[in-house]
């Protein structure tokens, strides 16, 4: 499988993985203030990386004050714009150097293939997060473990 397809595929995953995550907050019956906070952050990350990417401004605060719709919102559109991303990039482009800023304001230079492997780490990363907290608070989190939706088809 080539690297693009790859990232094409974890992507698809991501979509998934965080739409599940939404649905366990909704169905909550807890007040879920700290993994909505998370969801929130996951989903500003992967626009503030994308923005990184392509050289734009910052649309949203690192952790913005998001309600569940909005996260809704911010799935459906983010899924959208990776895409959209990713079928333009070429195979090359992934050892492309960018030159950024991160939220402290210091420089940094990275490769556009470690990026787009930051993006799906990081969010991986705080879904686990909002699974031990809903778990803690007596309640069964999303099952976002990426076999799952491998296994039933739902990713080829």
């Amino acid at each position: 499988m080539e690297l693009l397809d790859h990232f094409r595929r974890h992507f698809t995953y991501d979509e998934w993985a965080n739409r599940e995550v939404l649905a366990g907050l909704r169905a909550s019956a807890q007040s879920a203030t700290r993994p909505l906070q998370l969801l929130a952050h996951i989903l500003s990350a992967e626009r503030l990386w994308l923005e990184r990417l392509k050289q734009q401004p910052q649309t949203f605060p690192v952790w913005p004050d998001f309600t569940l719709d909005q996260c809704e919102q911010k799935i459906t559109e983010l899924a959208q714009l990776w895409r959209e991303y990713l079928a333009q990039l070429s195979p090359t482009e992934l050892s492309k150097k960018i030159s950024y800023q991160n939220s402290k304001g210091e420089p940094y230079t990275s490769t556009v293939e470690d990026v787009v492997t930051h993006v799906a780490l990081h969010s991986a990363y705080h879904r686990g997060q909002i699974a031990s907290l809903m778990r803690a608070a007596g309640e069964q989190p999303a099952y976002t473990d990426f076999i799952h939706p491998v296994r039933q088809g739902l990713i080829e």
